[in-house]
């Protein structure tokens, strides 16, 4: 009986450490235009924890929404906008803070996602983020015509490329060949095969873009920014605060997107 006891009482404990583990980490984003409470996710355990740390090292409170430009994003938290003059230009934020990205196809621009900015390609090949500051979307509400119209353009290139490889002028001539010459049953069976090669090669292609439901769902009603998906990393999303995110957007803003009324923020960790 005792051995039973003890045993229930250390799975109780081993459950108990599991779900304090588990436990979702929620931070506030406070600014003078209001509060946003953002969820963090756990699959992007990097970047999830180094904003945490600066959160409780305080390195964001001050700071400003420095860029800000309507149906896009707003971004903040560099550290050279903390009592930065009106006008100012404000610089990128800190390369000493950099986190490996963390890119989840899970996870797309929605409205409300809290996103890492990090340099362009040419020189930030691996795609690091610079966690010192961060960009929340606003975005646009799309219609399910224009995310068709999105994936054409993406994906009708890539499928022509992938035609021309396979259907050569060799292959041009063969098909009009058993053409002229009324082999019907032939004919199909290599435009067949032909067809099913393309398919196969496309879709082992990684560019391809394909808006899932869950997608669709977002991206048409409360809107996000597409564009962006698969690019940057996204560690978190608004829970509360989506009028506060308007309010930021709407603002009018200098030739570097600055707003011209300061939006201060305080970013404080609340579980």
């Amino acid at each position: 009986m005792t051995r039973r006891i003890s045993y229930s009482i250390l799975l109780f404990l081993l459950f108990a450490a599991y779900t304090g583990t588990a436990q979702e980490r929620i931070v506030l984003i406070s600014t003078n235009l209001g509060d946003m409470k953002f969820k963090l996710y756990d699959d992007t355990p990097k970047h999830r924890d180094a904003f945490i740390q600066l959160a409780k090292e305080s390195y964001y409170d001050g700071t400003l929404f420095y860029r800000v430009i309507q149906n896009f994003l707003i971004q903040g938290g560099s550290r050279s906008s903390r009592n930065a003059p009106p006008g100012k230009r404000i610089g990128y934020g800190d390369p000493d803070k950099t986190v490996d990205d963390e890119i989840r196809l899970n996870h797309f621009h929605k409205k409300g996602a809290l996103c890492a900015p990090r340099q362009p390609d040419e020189v930030n090949p691996y795609k690091q983020s610079d966690i010192s500051q961060f960009y929340i979307v606003k975005g646009q509400v799309f219609t399910p015509g224009q995310l068709d119209t999105m994936e054409l353009a993406v994906n009708r290139p890539i499928r022509q490329k992938i035609y021309d490889q396979i259907i050569t002028e060799p292959v041009r001539e063969k098909l009009k060949q058993l053409k002229e010459e009324k082999k019907v049953s032939e004919f199909r069976d290599l435009a067949d095969k032909l067809k099913k090669d393309i398919d196969a090669e496309y879709h082992m292609q990684t560019g391809i873009l394909e808006f899932s439901e869950q997608k669709r769902k977002a991206y048409t009603t409360i809107g996000g920014y597409p564009e962006l998906d698969g690019k940057y990393t996204i560690f978190g999303e608004c829970i509360e605060g989506f009028d506060v995110i308007d309010k930021i957007a709407s603002l009018k803003t200098d030739k570097n997107n600055r707003p011209l009324q300061d939006v201060k923020i305080t970013v404080k960790i609340l579980k």
